[in-house]
């Protein structure tokens, strides 16, 4: 199995550990918060057992798993022998410039070196490196180790033998790569839920729904399709003959409503006024952190029916 380093082990960093030692590699864990690491191994700890409940460690012992990840302190000895590096530091440019450039020159010249930037093009912080064939983005939707799908996002010059290795990887890890052509602003995930968002927005602040009705229509609706279904799949499926008949039937209307949508609510506005008062009222602040404890357990058993359902339902 292989070697991997975690550089940066905050909230990213730490469940990129878990999504990797589950697959049976070995992790290193750096952060320059030299108190960081063990606060991630403290984190994953509290986690496993869950995990091994709802059957989510792909066989794997928790103590085991525990095992396989160290802690760090000397940012060389983290890169020693390491066939790739997760990148997890603060989202700041210039920061990704100077940790890459220690990277290229630290690592294996065969490692691969990948960033979580969930907005930052590669581009934009490896052009200047020597090894920048080796250098992408691989943006998870955090936590990983519960939500397979991770962006994989070249530079220019990133390799294919490169952005291989990364879906071969992830792959391996159970995770479900999304292989973009090339890079973006805001990647694949951040446009499409960005287009959600900002009509969610207007239709709150233009007093057509509150901010309850406009999470049921997801919540109950569309996204109980969207969680096994993309949206090409889900329109293939609701016409007689298929997408192609649904654009012929439909592409009016949202033509039509495109024209309607061509405009920003400002979501720092007046709005927020609202939307904050309406969720402070079903869930006070003080309750946020056990509430998105909450979410991870039902993303759990949401994953583990995902994955009994994808075995006992066939065509």
């Amino acid at each position: 199995m292989a070697k991997i380093a975690i550089i940066g082990s905050g909230f990213i960093g730490r469940a990129w550990a878990i999504t990797f030692a589950r697959a049976g590699h070995d992790i290193a864990l750096w952060d320059n918060d030299k108190q960081a690491p063990h606060r991630a191994i403290d984190f994953i700890r509290g986690v496993l057992p869950d995990l091994k409940t709802n059957d989510l460690l792909m066989g794997r012992d928790p103590e085991a798993m525990i095992a396989a990840i160290r802690v760090e302190d000397d940012f060389d000895a983290a890169l020693d022998g390491v066939s790739h590096v997760q990148e997890n530091t603060p989202e700041r440019l210039e920061m990704k410039k100077d940790i890459f450039a220690r990277l290229d020159a630290a690592t294996p010249a065969d490692a691969v070196i990948a960033s979580s930037s969930s907005a930052i093009l590669p581009s934009a912080f490896t052009e200047e490196l020597a090894g920048c064939s080796r250098c992408l983005v691989i943006h998870p939707i955090n936590p990983p180790y519960l939500i397979p799908a991770a962006e994989v996002v070249p530079a220019p010059w990133t390799s294919p033998e490169v952005l291989e290795r990364v879906r071969t990887l992830l792959v391996a890890c159970g995770q479900s790569p999304i292989m973009m052509k090339r890079e973006l602003d805001g990647f694949i995930m951040n446009r499409m839920q960005g287009a959600l968002l900002e009509e969610a927005f207007r239709l709150v602040a233009d007093g057509y729904a509150s901010i309850e009705d406009v999470d049921i229509g997801i919540r109950d609706g569309l996204a109980l399709r969207w969680s096994f279904m993309g949206p090409f799949e889900t329109i293939d499926l609701n016409a007689p003959g298929g997408v192609r008949d649904y654009a012929i039937k439909y592409q009016g209307l949202y033509e039509n409503l495109f024209k309607q949508m061509q405009r920003r609510v400002d979501w720092a506005g007046p709005v927020m006024d609202v939307i904050e008062r309406d969720r402070r009222e079903k869930l006070p602040e003080s309750d946020l952190v056990r509430h998105q404890a909450w979410r991870d357990r039902r993303l759990m058993a949401l994953a583990a029916h995902k994955r009994r359902a994808a075995k006992d339902i066939v065509e």
